[in-house]
């Protein structure tokens, strides 16, 4: 009966989709090839690199807690993250067929309700051991390659480490292979300061590559100078422009415009915390657990590590607590919780805790303010404008009941 009961979940490879997934991150290397100007990892290294055996203590340590409030998930999403997490393809490939192992063993719930989720610069995508991993795989597999855009945006931030080279042109040649494979993946383009003035020619290019959903986030960071707002809205515009009177929206989608962004929001009823830390679990190579990788050293430039337990003592729940009671209104200063266009304004918890003055997570950062005020405005050009044209049409209704809905990925 038992065997029985794996085979039937085999035949629902979206039950993963469905209700709530558990996060669970392995950071299992800070090496990485590049060193992007705006990376959020201060602490990246060649030397930490993770054991087998710490990453099997902690797929054990959360399976043998299948009934605990802390895993009670109908499904679960394995990160793998670095630094490069294919610079460590030999352990990634033992973890995961651990993982699947375990699950199918113990008949847990997640077995055939799971995905192994990687973000990758893509620059040894095509690697023999990669692509014999993804065929293995494939079925459970989510991978997004970083490519921010055209050659002068992308490498302006995203250039090797050792020669400060751009990576353009290395990446690039491996978007056709990984289109192939998973052709309904997005990429994910961050933006700072240097290359506002790109933004428009890099999506449209990202379009042009084969890419239909283009997810964009602006740096959490306080990089932005006097005047990046302006520009900002600018290219924008421009953008919206682009795309309404060429009429891509029927086939793409970018997450800058989004139809429910920049309206009041309620305290009570749209109370929710926007980030998942805390609901997350992460562990590193030591074998230390956070509530995000965000918590853990090498991605915090002033505060020490968050760490909410091990694989050896367990999650010290005195310590995960303050994330739970964690929401909207708990850590917003007056004039976010009453802002006229609070809807769809981001946080990192990570950053909120790294950027205040106390050890808190209770004390919302505010750098990227003016960005998404400019970003709503140019929302609202983008859907007056579209709406407008539909309505000339006479293809409103229909669009409403076809058109794509970009998913914002944070973080």
């Amino acid at each position: 009966m038992q065997i029985q009961k794996n085979l039937h979940y085999k035949n629902n490879t979206e039950l993963w989709q469905e209700g709530s997934s558990k996060n669970i991150t392995f950071i299992v290397t800070k090496d990485c090839q590049l060193a992007c100007k705006y990376c959020y990892l201060v602490g990246k290294n060649e030397k930490e690199r993770m054991p087998f055996a710490v990453a099997k203590a902690a797929i054990d340590y959360v399976l043998d807690r299948e009934n605990d409030s802390n895993f009670a998930y109908e499904s679960v999403i394995f990160d793998f993250i670095g630094g490069e997490p294919f610079l460590e393809i030999d352990l990634i490939d033992k973890i995961c067929d651990y993982i699947k192992q375990e699950l199918f063993r113990r008949n847990h719930h997640w077995f055939n309700s799971y995905r192994f989720s990687f973000t990758t610069n893509g620059l040894n995508y095509d690697n023999e051991k990669v692509q014999t991993f993804i065929n293995k795989n494939k079925e459970h597999l989510s991978i997004g390659i970083t490519i921010d855009g055209t050659e002068r945006k992308h490498d302006i931030n995203r250039i090797y480490k050792k020669s400060g080279r751009g990576s353009y042109r290395d990446v690039l040649r491996n978007i056709p292979l990984w289109l192939n494979q998973f052709p309904n993946n997005g990429t994910k383009v961050t933006i700072a300061s240097p290359d506002i003035p790109y933004i428009c020619e890099s999506v449209l290019h990202l379009y042009e590559l084969g890419i239909h959903q283009v997810n964009i986030n602006c740096v959490f960071e306080d990089v932005w100078s006097e005047g990046d707002d302006l520009l900002f809205e600018e290219q924008l515009m421009q953008l919206a422009d682009a795309i309404v009177d060429k009429g891509l929206y029927h086939d793409y989608a970018c997450s800058f415009f989004t139809e429910d962004m920049g309206k009041p929001m309620d305290c009570q009823l749209q109370n929710q915390n926007w980030c998942g830390a805390g609901k997350m679990l992460a562990v590193d190579a030591s074998g230390n657990f956070y509530p995000c990788n965000r918590f853990s050293q090498f991605s915090l430039r002033d505060k020490e590590a968050w760490i909410i337990g091990n694989i050896r003592d367990g999650i010290d729940n005195n310590k995960l607590r303050p994330f739970l009671t964690l929401d909207r209104c708990t850590q917003s200063l007056p004039e976010c919780v009453d802002c006229e266009v609070a809807e769809g304004c981001a946080w990192c918890q990570g950053e909120n805790y790294d950027a205040a003055k106390t050890h808190t997570v209770f004390e919302r950062a505010t750098a990227i303010c003016k960005m998404h005020k400019a970003r709503v405005r140019a929302n609202n050009y983008y859907w007056n404008k579209l709406y407008r044209k539909l309505e000339l049409e006479g293809k409103r209704e229909e669009f409403e009941q076809n058109k794509k809905q970009s998913n914002d990925i944070i973080c």
